[in-house]
């Protein structure tokens, strides 16, 4: 595997642990500081919105003037938000600490573009492997973020949550060195006769379809139960120890699955991996339904990382196959769109979700969507038999 590749991977973990750590203490600072329960999840919606604002242009960006002057101005922005956010914590504002995370959600949004920058580093044989190689980096992030949230409590007197951030400024600002010292692909070369197909046209595929539609449910199950549950736990009386261990475990079963999900999908084909990513959530729903016991949410929030593991990175494979050289940057920045969108509104329905719903029935809500997903997947087997074909060695 080419070093661009691996070292996107760690890229990709210096940036994930920011969101991971966001995860972990956002719902809780929320709660602390917002004046209203439906306000509680405004942080971690602001940063899905900084996310989702960031993925058209960014994608357009990159194709222009190329993935290293577009991942660097990311890390950029990042560093900023890290500042705002322990402002806003310090001054006790909400308002401030919703800012920082808008503007961290922008650079996460940028390094969603670490994995296609990775298929451009390896052969097409290789492309499966490299998706998977550069989510695998979350695995460290699932190390970092989580005991970065529990190891800084004391680190400042403002807030218990504030001493985080110094954390994540170091993190940021490694990760804004290793970009600019990577080999990374010269900006595309588009000849002015290609002809680009328009939205419509190109979304007339089932194949595309099918891609964005399990990236899209995929991430928004997943955000939508993920944010909900450190408010669930503490609910129960769960301690924020406990709470921090279990999206330490979630996020593993998210990332860990990386090192395998490209020689499954190689093997089995694509959509066969994305279904049973749908059949793991659908059994997180189950677990979760069950109890409130700390193995229920370690072993629901679990299942839900695999299931998320496995349609988000299949679909990321999936979408490949669905676009021209030249529509390369149009393809992949409408599906970041969706995507995070749907993780947007996940997050934003989460805690209100959560308080006028219930555990249960949020997690019920889930399982007709899932079920979409597995039906959009299942069509495929008649409609673009050359999946498994194109995946071969």
């Amino acid at each position: 595997m080419p070093i661009t590749v691996w070292g996107l991977a760690v890229a990709q973990a210096l940036l994930m642990s920011g969101n991971i750590l966001l995860v972990s203490i956002s719902a809780l600072v929320g709660q602390e500081l917002a004046v209203h329960l439906a306000l509680i999840t405004l942080p971690i919606a602001f940063q899905f919105l900084g996310l989702i604002i960031a993925t058209l242009p960014a994608a357009h960006l990159m194709q222009k003037l190329g993935r290293k002057t577009g991942f660097v101005l990311g890390n950029l922005v990042g560093l900023l938000g890290t500042w705002v956010a322990l402002q806003g914590l310090i001054a006790s504002s909400l308002t401030v600490f919703s800012l920082g995370t808008f503007l961290i959600g922008i650079a996460i949004g940028v390094g969603q573009q670490y994995r296609f920058a990775a298929l451009e580093a390896c052969a097409v044989a290789l492309h499966s492997r490299a998706i998977s190689m550069v989510m695998a980096g979350g695995v460290l992030a699932a190390i970092i973020g989580p005991n970065l949230a529990i190891l800084s409590q004391d680190w400042h007197a403002a807030s218990p949550y504030a001493g985080a951030f110094y954390g994540l400024f170091g993190l940021y600002l490694v990760a804004l060195l290793l970009i600019v010292l990577l080999p990374l692909p010269k900006p595309s070369i588009l000849h002015v006769q290609t002809e680009i197909r328009s939205y419509r046209a190109l979304f007339r595929q089932p194949l595309l379809l099918a891609a964005v539609a399990s990236g899209m449910i995929g991430y928004g199950v997943m955000v939508l139960i993920m944010t909900a549950t450190p408010l669930a736990m503490n609910h129960h009386q769960h301690d924020f120890n406990a709470t921090a261990h279990v999206i330490q475990w979630h996020v593993l079963g998210m990332f860990v699955p990386s090192f395998f999900t490209g020689s499954l999908i190689r093997r089995f084909t694509t959509r066969r991996v994305i279904l049973w990513g749908c059949a793991a959530l659908l059994l997180s729903v189950a677990v979760n339904l069950s109890g409130q016991g700390f193995w229920h949410y370690w072993l629901g929030l679990l299942l839900l990382g695999v299931g998320w593991n496995f349609t988000f990175i299949g679909a990321t494979h999936l979408l490949t196959f669905s676009y021209l050289p030249a529509e390369k940057a149009k393809v992949q920045g409408i599906n970041e769109f969706l995507v995070f969108t749907a993780a947007a509104l996940g997050s934003l329905f989460a805690g209100q979700g959560l308080v006028l719903l219930g555990w249960a029935w949020l997690n019920l809500f889930a399982i007709p969507w899932i079920l979409l997903v597995a039906m959009l997947i299942w069509r495929l087997k008649e409609q673009t038999p050359s999946i498994a074909i194109s995946e071969q060695p």
